[in-house]
């Protein structure tokens, strides 16, 4: 007979819930980073020189990261309001479905301009799914957590790097299988059709999660309260600015490494599958880095963390395209898996807690996901930019490249100093860090 206390039941329910949540939600919203780069130009805006439409696809992956600021508004004022899990429920519906039609969509030479127009549309509710559910699941972990949050929470962040080692190993292996003639005529649907099957085992986790004890608690406090929007605009906006100028460069190396790099790389001369098998690689090792920095931070503070992060990745972003440039495909794996497996993670790990430890329980979800998906539109934007930075230089322009990553990194280090360390900031309680409750309650912790 179990013993386990249903406290922790419900912890190891709820990480469980949020991993697999959020792999089934990048590998949907991250399928589409890599089909953006590798098959969405030829299919849906084929009428275009190449290196055009690679850029034109890229403006669609982008869509989606601006929809998601949009989501997390949506979501989170609902999720403030009635609940973490009833959102968790409805976004993971959201875009699974919306991956499922994607799967669906004729080409533009059957249709022609409608064709990327309904993708931009299908994308939008990608992004707005994404944008809600990131912030749920987080919560939902972190929430539950009596200890170690930052561990727990990462599972979340966790989940991305392993819906982008699912998304890439299902493309990769159905271009295998199929060649590419039949891939790109109707093999690249496969994973998306897929989804919808991601989906029902989702559901079927995410049900059996509890809402969190701390909403709970707080419920009806939140009721009485105006709106969590405007909680957080008004009375947080520096956490808020601060919190998204710390994440920003995350997502500058995230949308460099996952997205531009695999165009970069097969314009530089290397097949896509070794592109891809890199891809794969370095987001299989992505998954322990989430996890072992953002236990690290429990230990030593998100600060330090982030802060060592930020500096390495400045750096990395001058080495990384002359690794790619040197023409070996060794090079080409080790410049993905120290980026995307080591360096990044460092940064990005830690934000699923420091996030949730910005904000009081009755604007949580609404501030947490606002600053993340706000600062998570350098994910989506950054492989646009630098896409017409290399059309603009005639193919080259790495150099900028590399400065805009590091000028991130700095913004990131800035913004890092000006908030107090949030690992000791007590959820339940409501008292923000940084307020003179918090920094007692942290003296006394300490």
């Amino acid at each position: 007979m179990s013993t386990t206390p249903p406290t922790q039941v419900q912890l190891r329910r709820a990480v469980a819930s949020s991993f697999l949540g959020s792999t089934i939600e990048f590998y949907d919203f991250l399928l589409y980073a890599t089909a953006s780069a590798v098959v969405f130009g030829k299919v849906f805006f084929s009428e275009l020189d190449p290196l055009t439409a690679t850029v034109a696809s890229f403006g669609t992956f982008a869509t989606g990261y601006l929809a998601r600021p949009l989501g997390g508004v949506i979501f989170g004022h609902f999720g403030d309001r009635l609940g973490r899990k009833r959102m968790l429920m409805l976004t993971m519906s959201l875009m699974g479905v919306a991956s499922f039609l994607i799967g669906v969509l004729p080409t533009y030479d059957q249709i022609g301009s409608l064709a990327p127009l309904m993708l931009v549309v299908l994308r939008v509710l990608q992004g707005v799914a994404v944008g809600g559910e990131w912030g749920g699941a987080v919560l939902m972990s972190a929430e539950h957590a009596t200890r170690r949050r930052g561990l727990w929470a990462s599972f979340t962040n966790a989940g991305a790097p392993f819906g982008t080692l699912l998304s890439t190993a299902v493309l990769t292996g159905t271009a295998a299988v199929l060649g590419e003639d039949a891939f790109l005529s109707w093999g690249w649907r496969v994973p998306f059709l897929m989804s919808i099957v991601l989906l029902g085992v989702g559901l079927f986790v995410r049900l059996r999660v509890e809402e969190t004890p701390v909403f709970t608690a707080a419920r009806d406090a939140a009721a009485r309260r105006g709106a969590p929007l405007m909680d957080v605009l008004r009375n947080h906006p520096r956490t808020l600015l601060l919190g998204v100028g710390v994440g920003l460069s995350a997502f500058v190396l995230q949308g460099t490494l996952t997205t531009y790099l695999i165009a970069y790389g097969v314009q530089a001369g290397f097949p896509r599958q070794t592109v891809l098998n890199g891809l794969t690689l370095s987001s299989g090792v992505a998954i322990v880095g989430i996890i072992g920095w953002s236990a690290l931070s429990d230990r030593l503070g998100r600060r330090p963390v982030v802060l060592a992060g930020a500096a390495v990745s400045a750096v990395f972003g001058f080495v990384l395209f002359p690794m790619v440039d040197s023409g070996s495909a060794v090079m080409l794996a080790v410049a993905l898996v120290l980026g995307q497996g080591i360096v990044q993670p460092m940064m990005y790990g830690p934000l699923a807690a420091l996030y949730a430890e910005l904000f009081g329980t009755e604007s949580r979800y609404t501030g947490a996901s606002l600053g993340y998906q706000i600062a998570g539109l350098g994910a989506g934007l950054t492989p646009l930019l630098f896409a017409q930075i290399q059309a603009s230089a005639g193919g080259g322009g790495t150099i900028a490249i590399s400065v805009i990553i590091a000028v991130s990194c700095l913004l990131t280090v800035a913004c890092m100093l000006a908030l107090r360390e949030t690992s000791r900031a007590d959820l339940a309680s409501g008292i923000l860090p940084g307020s003179a409750e918090g920094l007692t309650l942290g003296a006394a912790k300490r």
